[in-house]
């Protein structure tokens, strides 16, 4: 239910989807980047207590995140080994954004879920709507990407009314070629505009685009998109292997998943927020597997309108593969779907 109201959220807000309104953000930052504090709570409070609009509350977090957290190499974990959460609290577990968050907070480093679970965590705590948004993120060093799956993490943030994106990971600096974090502030990825940011960010969920009609990423017309649990599954092979199918109504569409060992995936634990109605509608379809034979899993779909633009595929109940389709007015043919 709670995906639900947030889809729909989100489908009101892309209508009203414009650029926050122009402000010298000098005082908010110079505030941000004096404040000290020895907990989450006090961190928001501090923050964004003096100030009573959305904007200014989410730019002093974006700014004291940007500053004060530096990215995670490889070489700083050898040196300061911050890779576990260390729950000090005796108490009831806290959920997992604010575990995530104080590790982060603690260590003054992280990646990028880190990132954006301290962002979440702080809006929280100080009244502001905001959502992690998983997806694929495109940079010169992967131009090509043979797996194209999710592999970052940033923001959505409700401000003034609207939905907006940021990714303060990659608006707090970057790593050089000694892989070494270099501190530089980009503003480019604060509430940038639909159009611009899915340019180097695709999300797994589609609505978070925040676009009614999100463009395709020139990697994803060569494999299909792997959903975030694809990783947990051992899965070999998939066909068809292009992410665009062409088809017309009545054809029918099949695929096939290999895994590794069948009997093994189905012990692993689907995901249990997972709404399947919301992947069911007049512009998707969410296919479930129609046989098994030894680690074979097969899937059919008839094509029934050219309304439909996406295709999931269900595997051990969790969302594996999503491909996009193109469906032509109505054939008396009817068409196999070729697989590689």
């Amino acid at each position: 239910m709670k995906l639900l109201l947030i889809v729909c959220c989100v489908a009101l807000a892309m209508s009203a989807f414009a650029q926050p309104r122009k402000m010298d953000f000098y005082r908010v930052d110079q505030h941000a980047l004096s404040v000290k504090a020895s907990s989450l709570r006090e961190l928001s409070q501090q923050l964004t207590g003096g100030y009573t609009t959305e904007l200014e509350k989410t730019r002093a977090i974006f700014r004291w995140i940007t500053e004060n957290i530096a990215y995670r190499t490889r070489a700083s974990t050898r040196q300061n080994n911050p890779g576990f959460i260390d729950d000090k609290d005796t108490g009831a577990l806290k959920p997992l954004d604010e575990r995530v968050a104080e590790s982060v907070f603690e260590n003054r480093q992280g990646v990028c879920e880190g990132y954006a679970r301290l962002f979440k965590t702080l809006c929280d705590f100080s009244g502001i709507r905001s959502e992690m948004v998983y997806g694929y993120a495109r940079t010169e060093t992967f131009k090509r990407i043979q797996r194209f799956r999710s592999n970052h993490s940033w923001n959505a943030v409700y401000v003034d009314s609207a939905w907006y994106l940021l990714d303060v990971t990659w608006a707090s600096g970057y790593v050089d070629r000694n892989d070494q974090f270099d501190r530089y502030l980009d503003e480019q990825y604060f509430l940038t505009t639909p159009e611009v940011f899915i340019r180097e960010h695709y999300p797994d969920d589609l609505s978070w685009a925040l676009m009614t009609d999100p463009p395709l990423m020139p990697e994803f017309r060569y494999s299909p998109f792997r959903q975030r649990a694809f990783v947990k599954y051992q899965i070999a092979q998939y066909s068809p292997a292009t992410g665009i199918l062409q088809a017309k109504v009545g054809d029918t569409l099949q695929f096939q998943l290999v895994s590794s060992n069948l009997k093994a995936d189905k012990n692993i634990s689907a995901n249990p927020f997972l709404d399947q109605s919301l992947y069911s509608s007049s512009t998707s379809a969410l296919i479930k597997p129609f046989s098994t034979t030894g680690n074979l899993v097969r899937y059919r779909y008839i094509a029934i309108s050219s309304s439909v633009q996406w295709i999931y595929l269900l595997y051990n109940e969790d969302l594996v593969l999503r491909y996009r389709v193109h469906v032509k007015s109505p054939t008396a043919i009817s068409v196999l779907a070729a697989l590689d």
